[in-house]
């Protein structure tokens, strides 16, 4: 099956009497309902977009008040012979404004979620159930336009990782890459079918040598250079949407890179917060660092 890669942005909303908003596609005699959401535009700050997205679905005007998960799920289309990788931010909102009104063709209410047939995604979300992978009979074409060649649009995955002494694990950005000489969060790009919690542990292993434990989702953002230069030396329009865990290494090393040759980092290191300070960090990195 062709591979295919989506990042969404999605919104929790309670009124306080165990209902949540939900909204359904269908209006089957038993339709599945999911939450109120949707992809990315480029370049787009994801809380932008769930704001977007619910006022579409909603008719609610809303704002985003935390950040609830991060995860990934496959879906697979059998008609269009496609298999998409869906990365999907859930924040927390509230109204703020508007009435319920949904989209054209569309339904949407107070629900609760116990009460009817939820989608695998949203069952994981509301419910803690995994349902595994969803299957959809949609034949019709995906709504996403092609992305041009140099245009890049990725998912990544970062720890802010810290030792028993309270050090902090950081990795250098290698040369030719966007960002090079600074230190950064170990993490990375997540691969196709890959959870972010999982591709922290991975990058943090692959960049720095240490077997990290991941804990509770602590951020997301997003990053845009237009005119970004990749390591062969194109232009390339590059959106990066990254999330940010807190970690830990319960027996530290030595910081050892071992990933191939040629790649994103060539160094890492354990550093005391007072050394943070005296480094070049990225802005993810510095941000992360409010937390300690």
């Amino acid at each position: 099956m062709e591979k295919r890669r989506r990042i969404g942005a999605y919104g929790v909303v309670r009124d306080g009497q165990g209902q949540v908003l939900l909204v359904s596609g269908s209006s089957a005699p038993t339709p599945r309902w999911h939450l109120p959401g949707g992809g990315l535009d480029h370049a787009e700050d994801p809380r932008a977009a769930v704001i977007r997205e619910f006022q579409e679905e909603t008719g609610f005007d809303v704002e985003v008040v935390g950040v609830r998960d991060v995860s990934a799920d496959l879906i697979e289309f059998p008609q269009l012979g496609v298999l998409q990788h869906h990365d999907r931010l859930v924040f927390d909102v509230k109204i703020v404004g508007g009435a319920l009104t949904p989209e054209e063709g569309e339904l949407a209410g107070w629900i609760v979620p116990e009460d009817v047939e939820l989608v695998p995604f949203a069952a994981r979300v509301l419910l803690g159930e995994d349902l595994g992978n969803e299957i959809n009979q949609r034949s019709r074409p995906f709504d996403d336009p092609a992305e041009p060649a140099n245009r890049v649009r990725r998912f990544a995955a970062y720890g802010l990782i810290t030792d028993p002494d309270g050090r902090v694990l950081l990795s250098q950005i290698a040369r030719g890459y966007p960002g090079e000489g600074r230190w950064h969060l170990p993490g990375g790009g997540t691969d196709f079918g890959e959870q972010p919690t999982e591709a922290v542990v991975r990058e943090v292993f692959e960049e720095t040598g240490q077997q990290a434990e991941v804990g509770e989702l602590l951020d997301v953002s997003f990053f845009h250079n237009p005119a970004a230069m990749g390591p062969e030396g194109v232009p390339m329009d590059w959106f990066s949407v990254r999330s940010v865990f807190r970690g830990s290494v319960s027996s530290p090393t030595s910081a050892t890179v071992t990933e191939e040759a040629g790649g994103s980092t060539a160094a890492s290191g354990w550093f005391a917060p007072a050394e943070v300070a005296a480094l070049t960090i990225t802005d993810l990195t510095r941000r992360a660092m409010r937390r300690l």
